[in-house]
């Protein structure tokens, strides 16, 4: 039998309402001792059977996985029906292997999905999977499985990127390996609204690639053509890429990441318009105050500046920094795509930090979009923090 959190009267309400977090301070004691990742009962303050979830000292001490008072420990048929049920949504999106247009997708989108703590995103016939949890990292044999037995033949390969994101002392013997099948060891070419991408799933960030901003490139690519794009903190040159195969002018990509602008150079190959692109290993800031070019259009997409909310006013301290020197880079009549994936910066407050950073910088500006995550990374509506990709194009004077 597993451990049994008893919850303190009146800390319920929130798994009543779905919410899948079970935050420290809520619980009133443990019966037995739950290892970190161990499958654990949760219950009321009068002893109601509230459903089960991965235990995690911790703040969020557990991360429900079932609901209700028959829930039980998550089998292999939990695995499967859930990862099936991922899988129709992404039919439905036309992002599976029927789309010849695009190949890669995100599969598993943690909460989203109904499965706390994992990620899987696919790339052609190969899924990427990062547990950002112990309890996930552990159940790695049983959601390999269920994956081969969801996706078929369409599936090649299972890459576990775990090691970068599970807490050390959980696993620590972890390592990034195949759980099935092997790498080709050839370049890997994926495809994304027909543009086509070399991605290192095995040493890149995250999974390999930026999915969350696909539909946000394609929106890039109706306002390059002639124009002179900047695009900073560019990783693997997703909207360099955008932009040159839509006609622009010339394209500047920035990352103080060699490893990224060597695969943003070989992206811009991959156009076969790299004559117009220019790469620099460069820190962001150094360059835009280095720089006297002025730019048409302008991409600010930095990595997260705050993951916790202690951080979250120097984090819009910092998007109001970033905002200024990019506001100052922008000819008259210019575009700025500006973005932040920071989950604690809410989109009221990382606007107000927009805002503030066009009234210091002197630029009029207007909005045409508001930017979020496409649909393969869905929100669940009891789980609004989900939600954290946000983004604006300005359109500045």
């Amino acid at each position: 039998m597993p451990a049994t959190i008893t919850l303190k009267p009146g800390k319920d309400q929130s798994l009543r309402r779905l919410h899948p977090w079970v935050f420290s301070g809520a619980i009133a004691r443990m019966q037995g001792q739950p290892q970190e990742g161990e499958v654990v009962a949760v219950q009321a303050a009068n002893g109601e059977p509230l459903g089960v979830g991965h235990y995690a000292p911790g703040s969020i001490a557990v991360r429900m996985l079932r609901f209700g008072a028959d829930a039980a420990e998550p089998d292999s048929a939990f695995w499967e029906e859930r990862l099936r049920n991922a899988y129709q949504l992404r039919q439905n999106l036309g992002l599976t292997g029927s789309n010849p247009q695009t190949n890669v997708y995100r599969l598993v989108h943690a909460e989203g999905d109904g499965l706390p703590g994992l990620i899987v995103d696919v790339y052609d016939n190969v899924a990427v999977l990062q547990a950002h949890s112990a309890g996930m990292y552990l159940a790695r044999p049983q959601i390999a499985a269920a994956l081969q037995q969801v996706l078929g033949n369409n599936l090649k390969a299972i890459y576990d990127k775990s090691a970068e994101t599970v807490p050390a002392k959980a696993a620590p013997d972890a390592k990034n390996s195949y759980l099935f099948g092997q790498s080709s060891g050839a370049e890997h070419i994926v495809h994304e609204n027909g543009q086509p991408f070399a991605v290192d799933w095995e040493t890149g960030q995250k999974t390999g690639f930026f999915i969350d901003q696909r539909d946000n490139r394609q929106l890039l690519a109706r306002y390059a053509p002639g124009r002179r794009v900047l695009n900073t903190f560019c990783y693997t040159g997703g909207f360099s890429s955008y932009a040159l195969q839509a006609g622009a002018e010339l394209v500047h990509s920035v990352d103080s990441s060699k490893r990224a602008i060597e695969l943003t150079d070989r992206n811009a190959e991959l156009t076969g318009l790299a004559s117009k692109h220019e790469a620099y290993a460069q820190d962001v800031f150094s360059f835009m105050k280095a720089s006297q070019e002025q730019y048409d259009l302008i991409v600010l997409d930095p990595p997260a500046f705050a993951k916790h909310l202690s951080a979250r006013h120097n984090a819009l301290m910092g998007y109001k920094r970033l905002n200024i020197e990019g506001l100052k880079r922008i000819a008259p009549g210019g575009l700025l795509f500006t973005f932040s994936c920071s989950q604690v910066v809410s989109a009221e407050l990382f606007e107000g930090a927009v805002l503030a950073a066009a009234i210091e910088a002197g630029r009029p500006a207007r909005i045409l979009h508001r930017l979020t995550q496409p649909a393969d990374h869905p929100v669940s509506l009891f789980h609004p923090e989900g939600e954290y990709l946000k983004g604006l194009v300005l359109a500045v004077g």
